[in-house]
């Protein structure tokens, strides 16, 4: 092949492995979030992201995202099964095959899609999280990659995402946001009792996607070079500061620190230094980190004040996390390395910064609606809940016919607790572990749900 560079095409398919790797680990991470009995459904969620996103990509998505047709809204259809995006006479730019590029690229679409799962944990159809999936990755994410990164829109306004604060979760989060309203509240779920079930699994899965983002964010650079490499160097600079932030946080709320947290906090750093990884220095991957770790555990209590039950964090972790990277780059972009433009701590225009945050609220805003759009669709023809008595006695048994675990379960688990009694020494959910308040939350025996 003419001008392959084999060692920075070596580095995009190692890359792109790692990055489907982030798959199964997020399965890990929201199946340990979860309780025991939603743990299959959750991984199941995850699963079914990959096979359904690598279809439809193959079949039309590379073409929508990646098509090179002068359009500033698509990338059209003419490049229909990959036709046109595989060329084995010559590289791409960077000396890259368009196979490695095609392949990385996909890997995003899938994760994506599978981050919106963990907002309806315990309570979604999983038929009809096939259909969601399959629409919206359609509709929202194969546009929106394009607008951001192909010949679109926002890429023309010099909007600078290195490898998807906004693209990939300021859109997840938005649409999570939207599918966690329509599909509506876990039973129970003012009243707590939704305690993570396996925090070593939480451990684990946070580590398999804590490896997987430095391909993530490292294969962005499209090359095996020193933007690969600061990339990568950022990333975990990043993610170091917003543990130690989430945690010292988590203190000063007065909350004990906790394997939660510490990962919650791990999670915050890798999605926010995403769009900044190559274009900011190590002293602004620790700015980005710790400022992430600081707003998450806030932005996250938000739900119990406003009402919605985003069940794994989506929104707080996600889309609050990815839409600060993104506008952090607005204030920190070195222009030695972000091909000319200046943050404003670099002596660049508030125009640019401005233009960040406009694209986070852009791609926010469309991926809400249409999300909302397709949900309340499903909801009134397919339905998107299962029914109470489903919720109550599990999803994986009722959804899949099996169970994580070939033990019995205890009462939180079956149902049988009260669900008001859930505020010693574990609190009920992801947040509720982050929040002051959830330590002086007392009992209230009259909220259990009867068997």
């Amino acid at each position: 092949m003419e001008g392959l560079d084999t060692g920075s095409n070596a580095w995009i398919l190692t890359s792109a492995a790692l990055v489907l790797l982030m798959t199964p680990g997020l399965a890990l991470f929201y199946g340990g979030l979860t309780r025991a009995k939603s743990v299959v459904n959750m991984m199941m969620k995850c699963l079914a992201a990959i096979g359904i996103v690598t279809l439809l990509w193959v079949i039309y998505g590379a073409s929508i995202a990646e098509g090179d047709t002068g359009n500033a809204f698509w990338g059209g259809l003419s490049d229909l099964g990959m036709r046109g995006l595989l060329d084995f006479e010559a590289s791409h730019d960077g000396g890259v095959s368009g196979g490695a590029l095609t392949a990385f690229a996909m890997m995003f679409a899938i994760i994506t899609v599978a981050l919106i799962s963990g907002a309806v944990a315990d309570r979604m159809k999983f038929s009809a999280w096939v259909i969601f999936a399959a629409i919206w990755v359609t509709v929202v994410y194969f546009p929106v990659a394009y607008w951001v990164w192909g010949d679109g829109f926002i890429e023309d306004w010099g909007v600078l995402d290195f490898a998807g604060g906004t693209a990939v979760h300021v859109n997840a989060g938005a649409a999570a946001l939207a599918l966690a309203l329509v599909v509506g509240r876990r039973l129970g779920w003012r009243n707590g009792a939704f305690a993570p079930h396996n925090l070593p699994l939480v451990l684990l899965g946070t580590g398999l996607l804590w490896f997987g983002w430095f391909g993530f964010n490292g294969g962005s650079a499209f090359a095996s070079d020193d933007i690969a490499g600061l990339a990568l160097l950022n990333t975990h600079i990043a993610t170091g500061a917003a543990a130690l932030a989430w945690l010292a946080t988590d203190r000063l709320r007065g909350v004990k620190p906790s394997i939660l947290g510490g990962c919650s906090g791990v999670i915050a750093g890798l999605v926010a230094i995403t769009p900044a990884a190559g274009h900011v220095e190590p002293l602004g991957a620790i700015a980005v980190g710790l400022i992430a770790g600081a707003i998450c555990p806030f932005a996250i209590s938000l739900k119990h004040r406003l009402g919605y039950d985003d069940a794994l964090d989506v929104v707080g972790l996600h889309m609050v996390a990815g839409a600060w990277g993104s506008v952090a780059v607005g204030f920190f972009a070195v222009p030695e390395i972000s091909d000319g433009t200046a943050g404003v701590f670099y002596g660049g225009q508030f125009s640019f910064l401005g233009l960040q945050a406009l694209a986070v609220l852009v791609v926010a805003a469309y991926s809400f609606i249409v999300a909302l759009l397709i949900a309340l669709a499903l909801k009134h023809t397919l339905g998107v809940r299962v029914d109470s008595e489903q919720e109550l006695a599990g999803i994986d048994g009722t959804e899949h016919g099996e169970s994580g675990y070939d033990l019995p379960l205890n009462g939180h688990d079956s149902g049988e607790d009260s669900l008001g009694a859930a505020d010693s020494a574990q609190a009920s959910d992801v947040s509720q572990r982050h929040s002051a308040e959830s330590t002086s939350t007392k009992k209230d025996t009259s909220a259990a749900i009867p068997t």
